[in-house]
């Protein structure tokens, strides 16, 4: 058994390094965009903040949508029905377009909930033009995510890590030269930031696109041969499975991003403070996310095969993989979050808040690793609603509710605490939504794979 575990945990490791390092790449433009506006100056700093907390409750959802994508590729390669690929290819690309176009719009909209956070006159106007800035990459990004879940589900993931690696490095000069004026540019702070962004995420697109027809791996299931129109059921049938996904990711970002913006009313240093703490929370995440990634890809395959005891092994060796990893994550974050605080800025103020918002970061690792990997696991079935259902109510039920209450402590409130916790409040509160997530996530996954096993005993018995 250890000999097998050692096995499937390789496999998954396989495929999951160098999405991990595509994904660390990804997230490191958002890092990069914050350390490197923290030292222009503390009020482009808190308009990245804000106006990256709208942008990443809309980007992650999309990425949730369209991981869909990914279940349904999976799910066919596993079966060897490679002729269905490239239309369902096709299909995805005019989805993610539409996806990318939406969410272009709803970015752009919702600048005016800035109207209602307190924010600075400057800070805000810095706010919104970030926003309206980086929301020109997310068509880009939205059809990115379609064809990296293609190429994942192929098991083919080296040009997720070259790609994202190669729009990192763009992302930091472009970075360099937008913020900070340089070679007869004008300075633009938040501005450039969000503009070098937008950018990366339309080169990483053509880069991808350039890969699959260059590369011979692709061959066999190339989906750009002919053009094809818009078939309304087919991406109506992806979008059921990708929307609760969607939802799901919106439920879990939302309400750290609702953090962000609720702690405005507490000034640039919470402000900053909270954005570090979720930056560097966000680049530790990528290990568990990209197992779960790994997962949904030898789930899905697996059940394409018919396996349906392969699956559940393979779902609980990820579980297992992102839980030990967590363990070493929290003891790093909690030995070295002065330091970490004090790489994103100078500021002694900041620091001092975001090294209290990364113990607390530190002591979610283990409910945040378990529920992202069984949520990804039960994606691998084609199953989204559940986990969607118990991430609103993990989150909108539990987290944010009681955030509220030790956060800003309203005075309506029959009980709350004697002074406003800012941040820290919120934080708090998350830390009991992810491992409520956790538990009741955990139980489903057991129930679902338990059920397909005996479904597919119960249909041998009627075939014999």
């Amino acid at each position: 058994m250890k000999s097998k575990i050692r096995t499937e945990a390789a496999a998954l490791w396989q495929i999951a390094w160098p999405v991990l390092v595509g994904q660390l790449a990804t997230v490191g433009m958002s890092v990069s965009d914050v350390a490197m506006t923290g030292h222009y100056n503390a009020q482009d700093l808190a308009a990245v903040a804000i106006g990256a907390s709208l942008w990443a409750i809309i980007m992650v959802t999309v990425t949730g949508v369209m991981i869909a994508v990914n279940a349904v590729v999976a799910h066919e390669v596993g079966a060897a029905n490679f002729k269905r690929v490239p239309h369902m290819m096709r299909q995805a690309m005019w989805m993610s377009l539409g996806i990318g176009l939406i969410a272009c719009a709803i970015l752009n909209c919702g600048t005016a909930l800035f109207d209602y956070l307190y924010i600075e006159a400057h800070v805000q106007a810095k706010a919104t033009d970030f926003v309206r800035a980086i929301s020109l990459g997310m068509p880009a990004f939205a059809m990115y995510r379609a064809l990296y879940g293609y190429t994942t589900s192929l098991n083919e993931t080296k040009p997720v890590m070259m790609i994202a690696l190669g729009g990192l490095f763009f992302n930091i000069f472009a970075n360099w030269i937008l913020i900070y004026g340089k070679w007869g540019v004008p300075a633009m702070g938040s501005t450039g930031c969000a503009l070098a962004t937008a950018a990366g995420l339309w080169l990483m697109l053509f880069a991808m696109l350039w890969w699959i027809k260059s590369s011979p791996k692709y061959v066999q299931t190339y989906p750009f041969t002919h053009w094809e129109a818009p078939n309304w059921a087919e991406i109506g049938s992806t979008l059921r499975i990708g929307v609760p996904i969607g939802i799901t990711y919106f439920a879990e970002v939302s309400a750290f991003c609702a953090v962000g913006l609720l702690v405005a009313r507490f000034g640039v240093v919470q402000v900053s403070a909270n954005q570090i703490a979720l930056n560097f929370s966000s680049l530790v995440f990528m290990v568990p996310m990209s197992i779960g990634i790994a997962l949904t890809t030898r789930v899905g395959q697996s059940l394409g095969e018919g396996d349906a005891e392969k699956a559940r092994f393979i779902a609980w060796v990820g579980v297992a993989l992102s839980l030990a990893f967590a363990v070493l994550s929290a003891i790093f974050i909690a030995v070295f979050r002065f330091q970490v605080a004090a790489a994103y800025t100078s500021d002694i103020a900041v620091q001092d808040v975001a090294a209290v918002l990364l113990l607390l970061a530190a002591i979610f690792q283990l409910p945040d690793a378990i529920q992202v990997t069984t949520s990804c696991a039960i994606r691998g079935y084609k199953v989204t609603r559940p986990p969607m259902i118990i991430q609103l109510m993990a989150f909108y039920g539990f987290a944010l509710p009681i955030g509220w209450a030790l956060g800003l402590a309203p005075d309506w409130l029959p009980w709350k605490p004697d002074q406003a916790m800012a941040a820290a409040g919120f934080w708090i509160a998350l830390v009991l939504g992810l491992t409520i997530a956790a538990i009741l996530l955990s139980a489903y996954l057991h129930k679902l794979s338990v059920s397909k096993i005996g479904d597919k005993a119960n249909s041998g018995k009627i075939a014999g």
